[in-house]
C-alpha cells in the first residue's frame, strides 16, 4: 500500500492507493503466469506463444481436457512432449506439432491424473519455451 498527500487549496488531503494484480478465470483451473510479465489467453486452457515465450509456462486442468496452443510469435514453432527427442511422456501433446504464424491446434484428450511438460522441439534448451500441464 502507498500513502499519499494531495494538496488542495491549502488542505492536505491523504489516501492510500493500494495496487493489486488479480487473474480471472474458472476456479477450477489455475492458470499462472512466468515473471516475464506475459499475459494468459482469456482462455484458462490456452497457451500463447510470443516472442519466444510460452504464457501461461503452467495450466492445471481436470482429465479430460484438451489444451490449446496459439502461435503468435513471427516464427514457427513446434510443440511436443518431453523429453526431448523422443517426445513419450505426454503423446497427446504431440499432435499439436507445428504451429505457423497465427496457428492454434489443440493436444488430444489429457485423461491421465499426472504432469506433462513440454518444450519447442525446434528450441528445446531454451526455458522460456517449456511448460507444464497438470492433468487432476
Amino acid at each position: 500500500m502507498h500513502t499519499f498527500r494531495l494538496f488542495v487549496g491549502g488542505t492536505a488531503i491523504a489516501g492510500t492507493i493500494a495496487l493489486v494484480a488479480a487473474c480471472g478465470g474458472d476456479s477450477s483451473m489455475n492458470n499462472t503466469s512466468p515473471s516475464t510479465g506475459c499475459t494468459p489467453s482469456s482462455s484458462p486452457t490456452t497457451f500463447v506463444i510470443m516472442n519466444f515465450t510460452i504464457c501461461p509456462q503452467t495450466i492445471t486442468v481436470p482429465r479430460g481436457t484438451q489444451v490449446t496452443f496459439s502461435n503468435q510469435d513471427s516464427v514457427i514453432h513446434e510443440m511436443d512432449s518431453n523429453p526431448h527427442p523422443e517426445h513419450t511422456d505426454c503423446p497427446e501433446l504431440n499432435q499439436v506439432d507445428f504451429l505457423a504464424q497465427g496457428q492454434s491446434r489443440q493436444s488430444g484428450n489429457l485423461n491421465i491424473a499426472r504432469s506433462c511438460g513440454f518444450h519447442d522441439h525446434m528450441n528445446p534448451d531454451r526455458a522460456s519455451m517449456k511448460g507444464t500441464i497438470v492433468i487432476q
